[in-house]
């Protein structure tokens, strides 16, 4: 019997209450769930989800939200089989639900690690402090904070299971809440998996909701404190693009739409090569992988005019070995497309594409099946199309056909090749297998205005590339033009999207008490004992110790290089300065940093572990023999760290601003150096 399928909205699953939409066995023909997302309170959806789900999230650190995705995908990966066994029924074999199931929790475990690159505070503190005067008491920065509203992701069918958890996973570490509308042939997976997250407790209540049916209506309701993501098709994007309330109400809105992604053959990819052989093997997995049903798919085979024949006939055989039919059946490499509706619309768009590029291989009416039926379920042959003269005849640029259908062409040079490719007018992905430096920066220079993400595939990275059609999470996917314009994923920089930028304004002290980072000229407290000798928490921002001086003798640069071995000739050669920017010997900049550190290091034993790094290093006036130097020693940032299991110290790494000047008062030197210090409290 069909699952009837559920909503989770206002902290409960409850049905729909419209028109009921049925869900086929993408194989079989047979109904698999029912759908039924209407009738829904889209306006008390969002008030609950910006009351509840944002208000909980907002309150959290960046790695607490981390942390929080981390046990996600850790127990949706204990029940990742239950996927499989579901997600067979839309026609994916193991290896296409992988990329679903596994890629989609590998997006949670990748942004639960991206923590790590941000502070354990809800908020975000970008680069560094722009001077707005000249003495130094007026300054401007840049802060991130969640913002106050709701992420909408209206996804396809294709992916319904990586589609929602790539987007959610950057969402919740932003601090937002999020709506999920997936697309309706393939809801019954999503919502498999939202009842997991949901059953976990693992979120905040409001922070996930659920709509499995049209979601017609529910953008009436955004404010321009929510972020919209849409995948899917380009014209579908386009018109929610134009709804009303996203332009009267100025909200964000990124699309990840299908394009006309192009593989290119390099010139001295020939025949024979590897890279000609890696060539073939990309472009047959990206048309066959998920059946075509994926929006970073090769659909332009862009190659030597010389080499078309061989490229025909090599893909030929290729594709030749790919055994169709039921994903349970045994040898199966390409399963069915998600449904008959996709089959009639494949077949509309190859025959629009077939009136000026002829089919050079496969058939639209004939497929071999194994463990199916062509006539209940939706498969269908792998179709490679000849187009003699690319830029002529235009459909080839402009018509996607949604499945595992490509379109070879020639090329004259590189010079054409970048322009076929550049008449996708604008592709998530291309990519360039050629084993010339030369060939690949020129195609990667001409190319990049177009395009999302470029793979330049040879026989060195071959071995460990993850290939054409696999968006990554800390890169950005997204493409310009026909891709929608928009970006998702791209570590930081998708976590930015869902987040409010504000420009603040004010003296050191004031910034440096609003983003808990030291600011230069900022005041300063000095404390009763070296601040060497307080624990993690004691530590406060802008703590600093001041340090005895020295006067740096010859003695000292002459040592030093006899025990660093730098005897560049500023330091060691007195008489080969003329002409330079020295009046004499100097002191190696890292002698002047070593004794910096000399000075300021207490040598008791005490709660620093230990020296965990340098961030920042400059050296801003030469040090000549005569000159004394002094140190402060600043308490710049604090982060803690999370222990690694129970035996774990508790710790945190404290930044310290690092400042040495001459006895003039002038900076000689500024570094930002790291330690790891022990937390008082070790529960």
């Amino acid at each position: 019997m069909p699952t009837l399928l559920e909503n989770y909205a206002l902290g409960c699953w409850m049905p729909g209450t419209g028109e009921q939409q049925e869900l086929y066995d993408a194989s079989t023909g047979e109904i698999v769930a029912i759908a039924n997302g209407e009738g829904l309170d889209y306006a008390a959806m969002f008030d609950y989800a910006r009351r509840t789900g944002n208000k909980a999230l907002r309150k959290m650190t960046f790695h607490e939200r981390g942390r929080m995705l981390k046990a996600l995908a850790f127990h949706l990966d204990s029940k990742k089989e239950d996927f499989y066994t579901l997600s067979y029924r839309s026609g994916a074999t193991r290896a296409d639900s992988w990329i679903d199931i596994e890629g989609g929790i590998g997006n949670l475990f990748a942004n639960a690690s991206l923590r790590r690159k941000f502070p354990d505070k809800p908020f975000y503190v970008e680069s560094d402090p722009i001077a707005l005067s000249k003495g130094g008491n007026f300054i401007g920065h840049h802060l991130l904070v969640p913002k106050e509203g709701v992420a909408v992701h209206i996804n396809a069918y294709n992916f319904p299971i990586w589609g929602m958890l790539e987007k959610i996973a950057v969402n919740l570490l932003a601090g937002m809440p999020a709506i999920v509308k997936p697309a309706v042939p393939t809801a019954y997976l999503t919502e498999a998996v939202v009842r997991e997250i949901i059953a976990s407790k693992i979120l905040p209540e409001g922070a996930l909701q659920l709509v499995c049916g049209s979601g017609e209506g529910i953008l009436d309701h955004v404010t321009y404190q929510d972020v919209v993501t849409f995948t899917g098709s380009a014209e579908t994007g386009r018109k929610l693009r134009a709804h009303p309330r996203i332009i009267q109400e100025a909200v964000p809105f990124t699309m990840e739409a299908d394009s006309l992604n192009a593989a290119v053959l390099g010139p001295d990819a020939v025949l024979g090569t590897a890279e000609f052989d890696l060539f073939i093997k990309e472009v047959r997995r990206e048309m066959t992988a998920k059946t075509g049903q994926k929006c970073t798919a090769i659909r332009r085979i862009v190659v030597p005019e010389n080499l078309v024949e061989d490229v025909q006939i090599a893909l030929g055989k290729a594709l030749a070995q790919t055994t169709i039919g039921h994903p349970l059946a045994a040898g199966v490499r390409m399963g069915a497309l998600a449904g008959r509706a996709q089959v009639q619309r494949l077949r509309e768009q190859v025959q629009r594409l077939a009136q000026h590029t002829p089919i050079v291989y496969g058939d639209l009416d004939q497929v071999a099946v194994t463990g199916g039926d062509c006539q209940v379920g939706a498969f269908v042959s792998p179709i490679v199309m000849l187009n003699p003269e690319p830029f002529r005849f235009m459909d080839t640029h402009e018509v996607e056909a949604f499945g595992p259908v490509a379109t070879l062409m020639p090329y004259h040079d590189v010079d054409e090749a970048i322009a076929l490719a550049n008449l996708g007018k604008g592709s998530l992905v291309c990519s360039v297998a050629t084993n010339d430096p030369a060939v690949a920066q020129e195609f990667v220079l001409g190319a990049a205005t177009h395009h999302g993400r470029i793979l330049v595939l040879n026989e060195e990275m071959a071995k460990e590339s993850t290939g054409h059609g696999s968006p990554l999470p800390l890169l950005i996917h997204g493409g310009p033009g026909r891709a929608g314009g928009g970006q998702e994923m791209g570590g930081i920089r998708g976590v930015e999207h869902f987040m409010q930028r504000v420009a603040i304004q004010g003296s050191p002290s004031m910034i440096t008490a609003i983003t808990d980072v030291y600011q230069p000229k900022a005041k300063q407290v000095e404390r009763d004992k070296h601040p060497f000798q307080h624990y993690f928490e004691e530590l406060e921002i802008g703590q600093t110790y001041t340090t005895h001086r020295h006067t740096v003798t010859e003695a000292d640069i002459t040592n030093f290089a006899q025990v660093s071995g730098d005897n560049f000739y500023a330091h060691v050669d007195a008489t080969s300065l003329e002409g330079t920017l020295f009046t004499g010997r100097v002191a190696h900049g890292y002698y002047i940093l070593s004794k910096a550190a000399g000075m300021f290091v207490d040598p008791r034993k005490g709660p620093v572990l230990l020296n965990y790094g340098l961030d920042e290093c400059r050296f801003t006036k030469p040090v000549y023999p005569g000159t004394t130097i002094g140190v402060q020693l600043t308490v710049k940032e604090k982060i803690g760290q999370e222990k690694r299991d129970e035996t774990d110290v508790a710790k945190g790494i404290v930044r310290w601003l690092v400042t040495v000047t001459d006895e003039t008062d002038e900076t000689v030197a500024v570094a930002t150096i790291l330690t790891m210090v022990k937390k008082k409290n070790q529960d």
